[in-house]
């Protein structure tokens, strides 16, 4: 059973997610947290499997706290759930690390969905921020080569990339040194023709998903 974390400034969303959550035999609900030291608190000694996130925490910065839950546990897995338009925060969001987007107002089941296809590893976003991710990359294929020219050690990277890993978790699992794979970064941007280390994330989602699809 997945061990949840809810990070929520309104009882009544985090009372919801519980209801939601209650009859699941996968998932359950191991803590709240209403602000961002509540939610380190609660990270430390709860170990959640993942973190359901807004980004509206009172006065605390939701996109901050994205950070650092980056640099204090990047392979914790985070869904963003949120008031907040996709379009503004969901790029953003995923090229910092973020699994998955959902917005508030979507059906019970999207959400389940989304915890799912997150805990399992996977990417999680609406048809229309992956119609728009899809867009940029295709601008960026426009004068870049296809990932056809990577080598075979590269699209491995490039996998766990798509996977929202850091580096140290690609080094890890693929038993090379962190210096190894930022080389391996930067000699697929220079290749694919990407100017940012967030182009890179967005390109390694668009091309596992396109590469995982059933043919």
């Amino acid at each position: 059973m997945a061990k949840v974390l809810i990070v929520d400034d309104h009882p009544l969303m985090r009372e919801g997610l519980n209801e939601l959550l209650a009859p699941e035999p996968d998932l359950a609900v191991c803590g709240e947290a209403d602000s961002a030291a509540s939610a380190l608190r609660a990270i430390e000694l709860l170990a959640p499997d993942i973190v359901v996130l807004d980004l509206t925490l009172g006065s605390d910065d939701g996109v901050a706290l994205v950070g650092t839950l980056r640099e204090r546990w990047p392979a914790l897995p985070i869904l963003v759930l949120s008031m907040h338009d996709e379009a503004v925060y969901g790029e953003r969001l995923l090229a910092m690390g973020v699994r998955g987007y959902v917005m508030k107002q979507e059906a019970s089941q999207v959400i389940l969905t989304a915890l799912r296809k997150v805990l399992a590893g996977e990417h999680y976003v609406s048809a229309a921020l992956a119609g728009r991710l899809y867009a940029r990359l295709t601008r960026n294929r426009d004068s870049s080569q296809p990932a056809d020219a990577l080598t075979g050690r590269e699209r491995e990277v490039l996998r766990h990339i798509a996977r929202g890993q850091s580096t140290q978790d690609i080094a890890h699992a693929l038993g090379m040194s962190a210096k190894t794979v930022d080389s391996h970064r930067r000699n697929m941007r220079e290749k694919l023709g990407l100017g940012s280390a967030a182009d890179l994330v967005r390109y390694a989602v668009q091309w596992a998903s396109a590469d995982d699809a059933p043919r």
